[in-house]
This record gives C-alpha cells, structure tokens and sequence, in this order.
C-alpha cells in the first residue's frame, strides 16, 4: 500500500505563499548562476509543474552548475549519476542482493531513489541502460524482478548532455525526449558576467556553498496549487492547436504527442503562478512552445533540437490564438 500524496494530508499554503516559495527558487539559482535568468525561471517552472529537465550545451558553460543549483535549492535528497558507457542498468535502478543468513534476496535501492537525481552527460550511457528511466520518469517508480518500488514523491530529474561531441555518445530515443517536460541551452554569457563568474569560481566553488529554500513536502504543495491555476478554453485550445500544427508542417517527420501538449499547459501553469497570476495567458504558451515542444520533433532533415525550437518559434508566431467568447 502507498502512502498517501503529501499534497493531500498537508494543509495547502496560500496563492501568495506558493508564489513566494517559487520566487525564492530563482533567486536562489540566481545566487551562483549569474546572467542565466529565462533559463533558471524556465527550470524552476519546469520543476513546479511536475516535469523533468534537459540542459543541452557544450562543456564549460554552466549544465551541471545551473541543475546543481537547482538540485540544492530543492533540498530533500539528492543522488549525481555520470553517465558513461559501461553504465548498467542496475546500477540506476538498484538490483536484488542475496543475503545468506535470511536465504533471499533484498533489494538494494539504486541512485535513482532521490527527491533529485542530477545525470551527467546522459547520451554517454548505452539504450538499455538509458530505459532505466523510462519507468522512473513516466511513472515515478521503478520494477525491479518483477517487483515494483515507488520512488521519492516529489521525483525530478535533472539531465544535462554535449551536442556538439559524438563520439562514444547515444542520441537519446524519442521515447526518453518526450519524457522532458522541456530542454535548453544557456549559450554563452557576456562579458561582464563571465567575468564575474571566473572572478568568483577563483576563490571558492559557489553552488557547494547554497542551502535549501524549500522541502518536497513544500514542494508537493506548491505543486497542487500549480495545478488550481486557471486555464481558459481560448488558452487551452490555442496550446492544442500548436501542438498540432507541428505534425501538419512538411518539415516534420513526427510532431508533438498528446503529453507534449499537456506539459505544455502545465509549464505555462507554472509560468503563471511564478508570474504571481492565478490564470495562463496565451504569452505564457507562446514563450513555452519552443522550449517544451522544439526536442519532441524530429525534423526530416535530420536537424536536432535548436532547429526544433527555431521551427516551434515560427508555427507559435503563425497560430491564431481565438478570443474569447
């Protein structure tokens, strides 16, 4: 029997106490990742709206510092996976250990039973190993032997990877792409604010030094309240429309799914609660597509996710959003 969503027996905080909670999240971010702030409120929101998130950049710029941000700021526990190409499965998962005094087996919890789990360079690690998250993600448990175990409610998963260094690396199956509520990249920083990085990363290594601004328990509640915010049928449908469309246009081979669709509602049902508004304005969906739809295509060109998010951005800007009745 599992034990019942911590939203459910705690008593729920205030619209403004959400808010605020979501606010001091990307200020906490902000505290060691400078600069970075549509991505950070992108992240965060991503996070409140229950999903899971792809950094996609080159090594050096900021991947593993901004979900280690992230990760601390959450607070709860917290497990890093490099992946790498002898990765195995259970080595994700965890796997049955036979104890000789009890004569059976006992099953050894693997890193993916954290509130966070933070996996570095995710496309180094085989398909097999990379289906390990496919239950845990989707379904937030994990069947080992036949057998399956919950894991940590709240449950996020933080992945980073390399575009640009393909060797000994494994494209990511459109299955596992689906299942990131949204992906980015952070690009390069301006000058003074890389300045300011390296001037600071000189004395000390600033993500080890953040502290939690928040709980899962808080963060399951935070969660429900995401999910009161009000989305309008104009909204809604224009969400839908857009989905659709990228299965209409001649470059796309395959377009966004149904789930795409509805993670982009509730990212822009997060977007609104961050924005301290109690209902989803067609911005929100507008500034969200790209970055929650632009992976989940597949371009018949064989382009990859940049190209992706530059076509959303072009469909977004050409669908009506209806008004109103």
């Amino acid at each position: 029997m599992t034990s019942p969503h911590l939203a459910d027996v705690l008593p729920l905080p205030s619209r403004a106490e959400a808010a605020a909670v979501a606010s001091r999240l990307v200020a906490n971010v902000e505290l060691v990742v400078h600069g970075r702030r549509p991505a950070v409120e992108l992240v965060v929101g991503a996070v409140l709206a229950g999903g899971h998130v792809l950094v996609e950049d080159v090594p050096g710029s900021g991947k593993t510092t901004l979900a280690r941000a992230v990760a601390r700021s959450l607070g709860g526990s917290f497990r890093r996976v490099q992946g790498t190409a002898d990765l195995l499965p259970a080595d994700i998962t965890g796997s049955g250990v036979w104890e000789a005094e009890r004569r059976a087996f006992t099953f050894v919890p693997g890193p993916v039973f954290a509130n966070v789990v933070l996996v570095d360079e995710l496309n180094r690690t085989p398909p097999r190993t990379q289906s390990a998250f496919l239950e845990a993600m989707d379904e937030g448990a994990v069947t080992v032997d036949g057998t399956r175990h919950p894991l940590p409610d709240p449950f996020v998963v933080l992945a980073t990877q390399n575009p640009l260094e393909q060797y000994g690396t494994y494209p990511l199956p459109e299955g596992q792409l689906d299942r990131f509520a949204v992906t980015l990249s952070l690009g390069v920083n301006d000058p003074a604010t890389e300045r300011r990085v390296v001037r600071e990363q000189l004395s000390h290594a600033t993500v080890g030094e953040l502290g939690p601004v928040t709980s899962p328990s808080q963060l399951a509640q935070v969660r429900a309240e995401v999910r009161r915010t009000h989305v309008s049928d104009p909204v809604l449908d224009h969400a839908v429309r857009v989905a659709e469309a990228t299965r209409d246009h001649p470059a796309v081979a395959l377009g966004a799914s149904t789930r795409a669709a509805l993670t982009l509602v509730r990212c822009a049902q997060a977007r609104a609660l961050l924005g301290g508004r109690d209902h989803v304005l067609p911005d929100d969906v507008k500034a969200l597509a790209p970055a929650v739809l632009g992976h989940r295509l597949v371009l018949r060109d064989g382009a990859g996710l940049r190209a992706g998010q530059r076509l959303v951005a072009e469909l977004v800007g050409a669908v009506p959003v209806a008004l109103q009745a």
